[in-house]
């Protein structure tokens, strides 16, 4: 089979010229031949689009009037390009040689294969794995994500315990995520109501639905900074997680899991936000009643969004929904690792 030519590697900036500056030489350096280095600029009031001017002329950048937020960046790009493959790549990760070979390979020789990443590595930790997305991602039962390589807080270092081709993730990590542009296009792209954190899980929730499969490219290394945008001790970041987790069950879930799913939930994040007034957090546990308000208020408008979902659901149960509760595994049980679940 003809190896794919038609990629682009889309970098989304947004006042970003430290990070040009740091991670651009990678970019630049190990986008191979067959793909092509986009960096979209949402709008910065920065110098970055005149620093990619002057020091790297010959890299095609997209410069927007205002700053469209994470999602609908990528949408309005992405619906700008012809390419038949798109790499959402974060500003902040690096990249090694060779890292887009085997996911294309993968796309390439299996036709019902949507999307891959490669594996994620903390870039200040290079030997271990990186919170956003390590080595593919997944659901427990009542919708908490986790990953090979990191559960809730817990990291693992990569010794090649996930060194084998993984096809039956749920998702792969936006910080960079390769997909076909027609499978992106078809399962509606991100969704900006989401703002930010957990939309490329719902993006890729949608894409298994309708029967495409994600996958791990075990040989395929990046190197992730993380927390560019928010902090992890950030109490927006506690909202928006709360509040999308909520929001992506309603539009996925089928009917007959969904009530009681969130009747658990409810009751579980209730225990969160007790956690936090117990730890003196008030700011997340006012995140987390803040995140239900505004959940109740937002649901009427994914009504359709739900409908138009459950409609074209080719797989209602994915592999990578589990069956079992991950706070009762990690907590209860001692489970940290993905390999003792």
């Amino acid at each position: 089979m003809e190896r794919l030519r038609r990629v682009a590697v889309v970098v989304l900036n947004w006042n970003g010229r430290r990070l040009l500056e740091q991670f651009m030489p990678s970019w630049v350096a190990f986008t191979p031949a067959e793909a092509e280095l986009i960096i979209v600029d949402n709008g910065s009031s920065d110098d970055s689009v005149a620093y990619l001017q002057s020091h790297y002329p010959d890299v095609r950048c997209i410069a927007f009037d205002q700053n469209y937020g994470f999602a609908l960046g990528y949408n309005r790009a992405i619906e700008m390009l012809e390419h038949s493959v798109i790499v959402l790549l974060n500003s902040d990760v690096a990249l090694t040689a060779g890292w887009l070979d085997e996911p294309l390979a993968l796309l390439e020789h299996s036709s019902d294969i949507s999307a891959v990443q490669p594996k994620i590595r903390a870039y200040r930790s290079p030997e271990m794995f990186e919170y956003a997305g390590a080595a593919g991602g997944y659901l427990d039962v009542y919708g908490y994500p986790f990953c090979r390589g990191r559960i809730f807080d817990t990291l693992e270092a990569d010794r090649g315990q996930y060194d084998e081709v993984a096809t039956d993730l749920l998702w792969a990590s936006g910080a960079c995520l390769i997909i076909r542009r027609e499978a992106y296009l078809q399962a509606g792209g991100l969704d900006a109501r989401f703002f930010a954190h957990q939309e490329e899980i719902d993006l890729c929730w949608r894409v298994v639905a309708r029967g495409g499969r994600i996958a791990l490219a075990p040989h395929s290394i990046v190197y992730h900074v993380g927390g560019a945008s928010l902090a992890a001790e950030h109490p927006r970041k506690t909202y928006l997680n709360f509040r999308n987790n909520l929001l992506m069950l309603y539009k996925n879930l089928p009917e007959a899991r969904l009530e009681a799913v969130l009747r658990v939930r409810i009751l579980l994040d209730c225990l969160a936000l007790l956690v936090f007034l117990l730890r003196g957090q008030v700011r997340h546990a006012r995140a987390v009643w803040q995140a239900y308000r505004d959940y109740r208020t937002m649901r009427p408008d994914f009504e359709a969004d739900r409908r138009e979902n459950l409609a074209q659901t080719k797989v209602p149960n994915p592999e990578g929904i589990k069956t079992f509760s991950l706070l009762r595994r990690y907590y209860l049980s001692g489970q940290k690792h993905y390999s003792q679940l």
